[in-house]
């Protein structure tokens, strides 16, 4: 009786869930249903030995912290080619029917979202897949289950004992609107854009909160061994009857002219969708045709993306606001009248230097043209000048910091003004410390933008050595810290001490010394000391350091302060010097390298070690130096281009192996390898990107 109960309950919230949330045709209230789920709550919690992972209870999500796990991609997510240009478009078609002849084309849009793969068991979803590298992704499963739109359980029948789906997660503009006015009110950072509130709402350890963040899923490809249809169009009709939220404006188009009246279309109507598109996806439509066409080594040949052109709108500017970054960058940030545009409210807009404002000869009061550049970071791209009010004066940029009073400085070759006050301007001093506690610099876990904040606040911490003296008990009486999270600081502080000193001198934020240099400064000193007492012409004498770099070098190590914050982190622990190297031969000694791209045996810093442990070195760019590109997937154009261009030699991976000779063919423990295709004579149908 109890177990046909908690079915019968599970069935019809299932039911219910789909009516509201896909097809957008609720057929009871709100409180028949919260009546209902909580029946099934009492019912589970009494009867814990019926407890089912894809219970429409789980939606609720549970305020337990998770871990992401890195799964493998059964199949790998590969990427889309991109257009702009109605030309290369046509060019794409033409190919194809010369390979082809007349073909169906499946039109669609491109989601402005973050991409997921679903796998389905005998009708149950067992796992929820992040893009990640294209060949590895993060297990969101729990998080994925609080989608109301994503089915936990399918409807009918015909599916297959096991298939992916994959699709876009969104965040449409109603959840994102109320989101962002709830972190301004708690004075917390505000998202840029949809699409990056849903990769981060997606990455949140609580499912509780992406619960309540409003979260939608679009599916857009299958892919299995035995789908029911031999077309893209077919099987995503039959997914829909299965209870997937398939776009309903998907088109068959068979001609050039069908597919750029559906481009011109939605390029309008666009901006009256409840979520964020970015362009449209063409497909092949017939699952023949997309093997006989395959792959390159990216992306699939049967499907591009047009992408539409940035949106524009004009406003007014009303003031200009300076930002002051963790190097005494100063940033002019224009504060609009606001505007939509692209589906969301812009207020703010980047005026990036006194250049650019100069040059286009921005005013208080101006009626200026604003864009997203790539549907992203909104910028001011031109004054409307036949609405210039009379008595508008030119813009006077600032001359002293907005912050500290410092006089500003503008360094020979740069655009931008400086506060030269890096030790008692408190942007900077927080902005050193969040970039020292960065993943690629000394990696410290369990401290933010937020938490540092705090941490200041409260005098505990005013500069990066600081961190070191911090006692679990001083963080647990902070709010928003516990007992737990304040030991979980603290061990993770005591870890970086183990951080390789490549990344120690990363991690201090001297001004140009990016991570790239440091680890060239680290390689040719070996030591903080040496590079402390370098002159500038030793510091010269390091690849990648010219005039500007070294005189920054000099600079950061001639201030007194610094000093004595570096003696403090030297008696804490932390690794001053390089390990020293051992060779495993001198097989490409003399040979620079640039490697690019994702690949299958081994991971880019793995290849990177690989070359440097047998003699080679490794270039940030490609340039007449380089002697070889490493090329995987995924791999810029135009660095590929330029390398095409200089007529360096381009290599795989297992080129690059063999040409050790062979002694790494087999990937170490930490290595992101591929798993093996699965042998089927026959290619698998609805193959994912």
């Amino acid at each position: 009786m109890v177990v046909a109960r908690i079915q019968e309950l599970r069935d019809r919230l299932n039911y219910h869930n789909h009516k509201y949330y896909v097809e957008n045709s609720p057929e009871i209230s709100d409180y028949d249903f919260d009546m209902m789920l909580r029946e099934l709550q009492d019912l589970e919690r009494q009867y814990p030995e019926y407890d089912d992972p894809n219970s429409p209870t789980k939606r609720v999500g549970s305020d337990l912290t998770t871990e992401f796990k890195s799964v493998e991609h059964r199949f790998p997510m590969l990427s889309l080619g991109n257009t702009y240009s109605l030309e290369e478009l046509h060019e794409f078609i033409t190919r194809i029917e010369k390979e082809l002849g007349e073909v169906e084309y499946v039109c669609e849009l491109k989601f402005d979202g973050t991409a997921i793969s679903l796998t389905y068991e005998n009708g149950s979803l067992v796992r929820a897949v992040t893009r990640g590298d294209g060949t590895r992704g993060d297990d969101v499963t729990a998080n994925i289950r609080t989608i109301r739109s994503v089915p936990l359980t399918l409807r009918g029948d015909g599916y297959p004992a096991l298939f992916e789906i994959r699709g876009e997660v969104l965040m449409p503009y109603a959840s994102f609107d109320k989101i962002n006015a709830e972190r301004e009110a708690n004075g917390e950072a505000l998202f840029a854009n949809p699409r990056n509130a849903a990769a981060g709402t997606l990455k949140q350890q609580s499912s509780a909160v992406v619960a309540k963040r409003g979260l939608d899923c679009t599916l857009y490809q299958m892919a299995g061994d035995n789908l029911p249809f031999g077309s893209h169009i077919e099987n995503l009709s039959k997914a829909r009857e299965w209870g997937f939220k398939v776009s309903r404006e998907m088109k068959i188009c068979r001609s050039v002219a069908e597919i750029d009246e559906y481009i011109a279309h939605w390029d309008e109507a666009r901006k009256h969708l409840p979520f964020a598109t970015d362009g449209v996806v063409i497909k092949v439509n017939d699952y023949a045709n997309q093997r006989a066409l395959g792959f390159t080594a990216k992306s699939p040949r049967w499907a591009v993306a047009y992408k539409f052109k940035a949106e524009q709108a004009l406003t007014t500017l009303e003031s200009v606001d300076f930002q002051v970054g963790r190097t005494g960058a100063i940033t002019p940030v224009a504060n609009l009248e606001p505007v939509l545009l692209a589906g969301t409210t812009v207020k703010r807009a980047s005026l990036h230097n006194a250049e650019q404002i100069a040059l286009l000869d921005i005013r208080i009061g101006d009626k200026v043209y604003v864009e997203k550049g790539g549907e992203i970071i909104p910028k001011i791209t031109g004054v409307e000048f036949s609405e210039r009010p009379m008595d508008s004066t030119p813009f006077e940029y600032i001359t002293t910091c907005p912050e500290c009073g410092t006089e500003l400085v503008r360094y020979e070759g740069e655009a931008k003004h400086y506060c030269p006050n890096q030790s008692h301007c408190r942007p900077q001093i927080l902005g050193r410390i969040v970039h020292f506690i960065r993943r690629k610099a000394m990696d410290i876990d369990g401290l933010g933008e937020e938490t540092i904040e705090l941490l200041f606040e409260s005098g505990l911490v005013s500069n990066i050595a600081d961190l070191y003296d911090l006692q679990a008990a001083q963080l647990s009486g902070l709010p928003r810290l516990g007992e737990k999270s304040a030991e979980n600081i603290i061990r993770s502080i005591a870890r970086s001490k183990e951080v390789p000193f490549r990344r120690v001198l990363f991690a201090l934020g001297v001004r140009f010394v990016g991570e790239t240099t440091a680890k060239y400064l680290a390689a040719h000193f070996h030591s903080l000391d040496e590079v402390m007492s370098a002159s500038r012409e030793q510091l010269m004498e390091s690849e990648e350091v010219g005039e500007k770099i070294a005189d920054a070098i000099i600079e950061y190590f001639a201030d007194e302060s610094n000093r004595a914050i570096i003696e403090r982190l030297r008696h804490a622990g932390l690794q001053f010097a390089a390990e020293e190297k051992v060779l495993h031969s001198e097989s490409l000694a003399g040979k620079n390298f640039v490697i690019s791209g994702l690949f299958t045996l081994y991971s880019r810093d793995e290849l990177k070690e690989m070359i440097e442990a047998n003699g080679g070195k490794n270039l940030a760019a490609v340039s007449a130096n380089v002697d070889y590109v490493v090329a995987g997937r995924n791999m810029g154009p135009a660095k590929l281009q330029k390398a095409e261009k200089l007529g360096i030699k381009i290599i795989t991976e297992q080129e690059l192996v063999d040409m050790i000779g062979g002694e790494h063919t087999q990937p170490t423990a930490q290595a992101e390898v591929a798993a093996p295709e699965p042998k089927r004579e026959e290619p698998m149908q609805g193959v994912l990107f």
